[in-house]
């Protein structure tokens, strides 16, 4: 059996909910509920006072709750917000392990030794959090990480629990099985009658392997206290954001960005000395009345100093700018890194970087004279109509606010798409065998097969049809009486062998694509 390593964890009980009233300067009393999914993923001390829990859909729990805040969960501003807790932690104790944000884990050896005792080194902790804020933080102590994070998420009044050595096994006999985190074996687990971490730890090891593999033998070592997790001490990161501060504020828009371009030098020199780039970055922009814009931008490629320089003129532009004025005074910028990648992997090759490098320094000039929105390019989104799933984003950048196109999309149209998409849908007419226009009744069946077919809307012009199919019906949105809308879909081939996609609407026959 793996040696047990005696861990101190320390829980921040609801941290997603702290780190979004922090970033959105909540009330720290108001009932929030953070959702992921279209469930509660998280939510606050009020919300829980009223009946709302995670896991409900957001209905329900705006039910219980009327004055529910209901806001989407970030994990990457979870994750961001807990760095400088990780960071005043390790200038206290070394040997700091992330769990998730809210949960860290270190090794209690060493912070026992320093300040005298267990007990001393988990009140030290605490009033380390104390001192950023976080008075509600919990601490656990026992044999392994998992019955010291169970130990801290237990603490009740206390907020420190200390487990013995050796009592761990004790602890986590009456404590349910669902607390492994392993939803494909806890069904499995209740119905056998395992529904206590003791029934688990009290059969034998090797049944428990043949029965439920390598994963139902490690949840049978952490039910028996003997977690042989080592505790892995992060690598803190490098220093790589750059901030500048304006004394006095600045309140125009050429002002500040001349007076950055010398930190953003700074800030592409730190990341090359690291031997990294930066393709994603974030501009943080505070005025003197403490509003702070904050915005996340891409690159094609790579950032270079100019690039930078002009996202944050692109910012100021659009948080209030007027003729390069500012509605407020500037007194501080900072940028920092979201994400990088090793700048060997953008080095020119042996003869240059070719015709796409070219064509990003021509696009990116343009964009730095034009403005951020003055190049776009092409990008597919989400939806049933072929119009949708158009999307023009900033070169560079993603496209935000859009949906997806990996999500499911019922009743839109399946491959291959047309080459051809019209910008807005042709009026066309289309004829049955007798010269009438063609409909389609409430059962949805046409009332006339398709004979002919004018793609200008004029009689004249009509050309017979070799091949037809259809019709497909749409419905969107059919519990709002204003938004509701019934399309039907057809496809067509005519003499020509010219194959169109054709809906029928409110509006009449409109031509919407054509297969080149």
């Amino acid at each position: 059996m793996p040696a047990v390593t005696r861990a101190i964890v320390l829980w921040c009980p609801d941290w997603p909910v702290i780190a979004t009233i922090r970033a959105l300067e909540l009330a720290a009393d108001a009932p929030i509920a953070l959702v992921d999914r279209n469930l509660v993923f998280a939510c606050s001390a009020a919300a829980r006072a009223e009946g709302v829990k995670r896991g409900l859909r957001i209905r329900e729990a705006q039910s219980r709750c009327t004055r529910l805040q209901v806001l989407p969960y970030d994990p990457v501003q979870d994750a961001r917000a807990f760095e400088p807790v990780l960071a005043v932690v390790e200038e206290i104790t070394p040997g700091v392990q992330p769990v998730r944000p809210g949960t860290f884990v270190l090794r209690a050896r060493g912070p026992a030794r320093y300040y005298g005792g267990e007990d001393r080194a988990a009140a030290e902790l605490l009033r380390c959090l104390e001192g950023l804020g976080i008075p509600d933080a919990r601490v656990g102590i026992a044999d392994g990480p998992f019955a010291a994070e169970q130990a801290a998420r237990g603490t009740g009044v206390d907020r420190v629990r200390i487990i013995p050595p050796g009592d761990s096994p004790a602890f986590l006999a009456p404590l349910p099985v669902a607390l492994l985190g392993r939803e494909e074996l806890t069904p499995l687990f209740h119905r056998l009658g395992i529904h206590r971490l003791g029934d688990l730890a009290a059969l034998d090891r090797t049944d428990v392997r043949e029965r439920f593999g390598e994963l139902g033998a490690h949840c049978h070592t952490l039910a028996s206290g003997l977690d042989g997790a080592a505790v892995v001490p992060r690598t803190p990161p490098k220093q790589l954001d750059r901030v500048i501060e304006f004394e006095p504020p600045l309140d125009r828009v050429d002002q500040v960005t001349f007076a950055f371009r010398a930190t953003a030098e700074t800030f592409i020199a730190g990341l090359t000395k690291a031997g990294l780039v930066c393709t994603s970055l974030r501009i943080e922009v505070t005025d003197e009345l403490g509003r702070m814009s904050e915005r996340t931008w891409l690159h094609p490629r790579l950032f270079s100093a100019p690039d930078v320089v002009d996202r944050v003129r692109w910012q100021l532009q659009g948080s209030g700018a007027i003729d390069s004025g500012l509605g407020s005074p500037i007194v501080r910028v900072l940028v920092a890194p979201e994400a990088v990648d090793d700048i060997g992997h953008h080095e020119d090759g042996l003869w240059g970087g070719g015709a796409d490098e070219r064509i990003h320094h021509g696009l990116s000039r343009v964009q730095s004279m034009l403005g951020h929105d003055a190049v776009l390019t092409a990008s597919i989104g989400g939806g049933r109509a072929l119009a949708e799933r158009q999307v023009l984003v900033p070169w560079g950048d993603r496209a935000v606010g859009v949906a997806r196109a990996e999500q499911p999309w019922p009743g839109s149209l399946p491959a291959p798409a047309p080459a051809t998409v019209f910008e807005a849908p042709h009026p066309v007419l289309v004829l049955g065998a007798d010269g009438e226009p063609v409909a389609v009744d409430d059962r949805g069946a046409v009332t006339a097969p398709i004979h002919r077919f004018s793609p200008t809307g004029v009689a004249k012009d009509s050309r017979e049809v070799t091949a037809w199919a259809g019709p497909w019906r749409v419905r969107e949105r059919w519990w709002d009486a204003d938004l509701a809308r019934t399309v039907h879909r057809f496809q067509v081939v005519d003499a020509d062998g010219t194959a169109w996609l054709l809906v029928l609407d409110g509006a009449g026959w409109r031509s919407e694509a054509r297969y080149d």
